[in-house]
């Protein structure tokens, strides 16, 4: 019988509004996550104590845990401890870090977990992919979605707006990376419906003229996040939603740590993408790209995150290491070294204006 329908993963539930935190106890129960109340809660730094003094109204015998740090180790601890109390889900409770180490966690202990973002700084919110650190460097573990998702636009309006800001970056990134994956059409296969999705999430979000300080930007720069999430669910990769973007964000993490964070240098790494495609279509969306990331503040060339021209480069040239088997725009052109300086050059002449 031949196949006419595939089925796709999805979170039992996604909730973004103001107050949505409160409510958590019910909503746990209401969609069959966790009925009896025996759940854990993983609290990072920041926000994620009062966030916690909410749950435990509506989640009586909560067991709460610390998660200090986005590593494998802290990872590897939380399952552990998770394994030891057979709870029914977990959630985590914080930013990206947070997140991404109790997904991990979650799923060495075999339990569902819930997120509970704080901010909207990337889209690891709902992805399959779990960015952590350990003694190598950092690295991308494939782990299971979210099995619900809560965004409450109190928290996220508390958060540093810096971190808000990135999302945005995170997310238009998107378009580079589709550009990356078609390039490699004639070697991997390409999947119509993730691409679809990813591209929807980010024109959702660059070319609207208010900002993070409207609950309805911010409602739909959840909602774009999220659905890049799914779109990588979708592929079983971050192909839709990763690209010559990431890998130049990744080489900058490790050759420059604490530069700046996840979204901002996935916004750069994107305009940058685009700029080395010299077709018409591209240098339109390279403006487009532009146009939003000034629109929010975002930085736009190295100088901008602290880097000089010829440490960006240097990322540039390294990028393609980080992700070993990526065929993206940097593999395509294979620049030298003095190339790449070249075109950082010129890069950074024709934006920054």
């Amino acid at each position: 019988m031949p196949l006419l329908a595939r089925m796709l993963t999805a979170p039992l539930t996604v909730t973004v509004r103001r107050g949505a935190v409160a409510q958590l106890g019910s909503l746990l129960s209401d969609s069959r996550v966790a009925t009896s109340g025996h759940v854990a809660v993983a609290v990072g730094p920041g926000q994620g104590d009062q966030v916690s003094s909410l749950i435990a109204s509506s989640i009586v015998g909560a067991s709460m845990f610390r998660v200090d740090g986005g590593t494998v180790d802290a990872a590897v601890s939380l399952g552990a401890d998770l394994r030891k109390g057979a709870y029914e889900a977990v959630v985590g409770i914080g930013g990206g870090k947070t997140i991404d180490t109790t997904k991990y966690a979650a799923s060495l202990a075999g339990i569902p977990m819930v997120a509970v973002a704080t901010n909207l700084s990337h889209d690891g919110i709902c992805s399959p992919v779990s960015s952590l650190e350990y003694d190598g460097g950092k690295g991308s573990f494939g782990v299971p979605m979210p099995l619900a998702i809560v965004v409450d636009l109190d928290f996220v309006r508390a958060a540093p707006v810096r971190l808000v800001r990135a999302g945005i970056g995170d997310v238009i990134s998107n378009l580079s990376a589709i550009e990356d994956w078609l390039l490699a059409a004639s070697c991997e296969p390409v999947d119509g419906l993730a691409v679809s999705m990813a591209r929807t999430a980010a024109y959702a979000v660059l070319d609207r003229q208010d900002s993070v300080d409207s609950d309805s930007f911010l409602t739909t720069l959840a909602e774009s996040l999220i659905l890049s999430g799914m779109a990588m669910v979708v592929a079983g990769s971050s192909r839709p939603c990763s690209g010559a973007d990431h890998e130049i964000l990744h080489a900058v993490d490790q050759l420059f740590p604490g530069t700046s964070n996840h979204g901002e240098l996935a916004g750069l790494g994107a305009a940058f993408g685009f700029f080395l495609r010299e077709d018409d279509e591209s240098r339109a969306k390279l403006a487009a790209v532009v146009r939003c990331l000034r629109r929010h503040s975002l930085p736009v060339v190295p100088g901008e995150v602290g880097l000089s021209l010829d440490q960006f480069a240097e990322a540039v040239c390294f990028a393609p290491e980080t992700r070993p088997g990526r065929y993206t725009i940097l593999e395509h052109l294979a620049l030298t070294p003095q190339q790449v300086r070249e075109r950082v050059g010129e890069y950074v002449r024709s934006v920054d204006h």
